[in-house]
């Protein structure tokens, strides 16, 4: 199947536009031609003068009643003038015509089945007319709906255009600053790089969730622990004066002179240890 350039969519929209056109003067070509040259010349003037001025629904409406009116009374007409011509030449006649009781009776039967039928055939006539118009209504409104369609789709090769040309925009001001090669994948791998993701950030919210449930534990012994420090802590610190003060003492029996290395090593090697046992510090 072989693509086509947004003007030859317009083009072809256009030729179907104007080969499809409807309307009222056209939908009535095949009556106007279909009838004879005779009785096209015995059109009324108010008909001619609606087609040349362009019918319209309502126009037409108005020339039906019009037309329902002018062959009512042309019927009536008629059946007057040939009910009095068969009069006149029944009596004027020689003989003269003479109708008995039998076939005036005759005749009413006649006419009340001709009546029946006459009726049944408007009833039917009704009936083919309303289905016509139902059926011109749904027409019609699938021609208005199709109009729209067409109208749509003829926007959309210039919107097609429009955005083709964003795109191309947007392409040229990210290509160059583009780093991550992930950017430039293809719509599957994008997709398996997207699941891939997702996958290793529901991992790590499992292992978060894991943590923070051990949190409470932590906490709790953390504050064990520091509840068992402080006594070591005081202790530390109680053996650190004590250690001051011994040195303190032992300087001044001294007379303020430096003890030599030797005994300075044990006094350090003796605090050291002292020192060590009192925090349960192992070496």
């Amino acid at each position: 199947m072989s693509s086509k350039t947004p003007a030859q969519v317009l083009e072809t929209l256009r030729r179907l536009q104007s080969s499809n056109e409807l309307s009222i003067i056209k939908l009535s070509e095949p009556i106007s031609n279909s009838t004879p040259h005779d009785a096209r010349q015995r059109i009324s003037d108010a008909s001619s003068t609606s087609l040349d001025g362009g019918p319209s629904p309502a126009s037409l409406d108005a020339d039906l009643i019009h037309y329902k009116e002018l062959f009512a009374k042309l019927r009536f007409s008629y059946v007057e003038q040939v009910t009095k011509e068969k009069f006149i030449r029944a009596i004027v006649g020689d003989p003269p015509l003479i109708v008995t009781l039998q076939e005036n009776l005759d005749l009413e039967r006649e006419n009340a089945e001709a009546k029946a039928q006459l009726k049944n055939l408007k009833l039917e006539v009704a009936d083919m007319v309303a289905d016509l118009e139902e059926r011109g209504r749904e027409l019609s409104k699938r021609y208005e709906k199709i109009q729209l369609e067409t109208v749509r789709l003829g926007e959309l090769p210039a919107k097609a255009v429009e955005l083709e040309n964003r795109i191309r925009e947007l392409r040229d001001e990210h290509e160059p600053s583009e780093a991550d090669p992930n950017l430039r994948l293809p719509l599957a791998k994008t997709l398996s790089l997207v699941s891939k993701r997702k996958a290793e950030q529901q991992e790590l919210a499992r292992e978060l969730e894991a943590l923070q449930s051990k949190v409470p534990r932590k906490r709790k012994e953390a504050e064990r622990l520091q509840a068992e420090l402080q006594p070591l802590e005081a202790k530390r610190q109680s053996s650190t004066t004590a250690a001051r003060e011994a040195r303190r003492r032992k300087e001044a029996a001294l007379g303020g002179v430096a003890d030599d290395l030797e005994q300075r090593a044990r006094w350090w090697r003796a605090s050291e240890s002292m020192l060590r046992q009192v925090l349960d510090i192992e070496t």
